[in-house]
């Protein structure tokens, strides 16, 4: 199995959108005065996402999605295994799922939502 470096010339890396984590920070905050807990939790995994998104990168190849964190690759899904894909609200996209032969992943949308789509369309189009 080859995989793509971040060099190769048809790699596309998605640039990072901080929505969804600052939307959580943001909704966590009146949350904080009515149900602290509640609220906190919110909080936390705003900063867990805001983290996230900063870190974390999302590589189309020609054969595969990479995600990368740096430059070390955590994981790479190749695009063979696939069987589905769809992105949840496509009007406020917070929701990314993909079903390959043996696994689901849902990812929430961490990365830009227009230029995911448009990846994926391209590179899986009949999925």
């Amino acid at each position: 199995m080859t995989i793509s470096t971040p060099q190769s010339a048809s790699t596309v890396q998605l640039a990072p959108s901080y929505n969804l984590p600052i939307v959580l920070i943001i909704a966590a905050i009146p949350i904080l005065l009515v149900q602290m807990w509640v609220g906190l939790v919110c909080a936390v995994f705003g900063l867990f996402l805001l983290f996230q998104a900063a870190t974390l990168r999302l590589q189309f190849s020609d054969t595969a999605l990479d995600i990368y964190r740096g430059e070390t690759l955590i994981r790479c899904f190749p695009f063979a295994e696939w069987q589905t894909w769809r992105i949840f609200w496509s009007s406020v996209p917070i929701l990314f799922y993909f079903k390959e032969v043996k696994s689901i992943h849902f990812l929430p949308i961490l990365f830009d939502p227009k230029m995911l789509k448009s990846c994926l369309e391209q590179r899986l189009p009949n999925k």
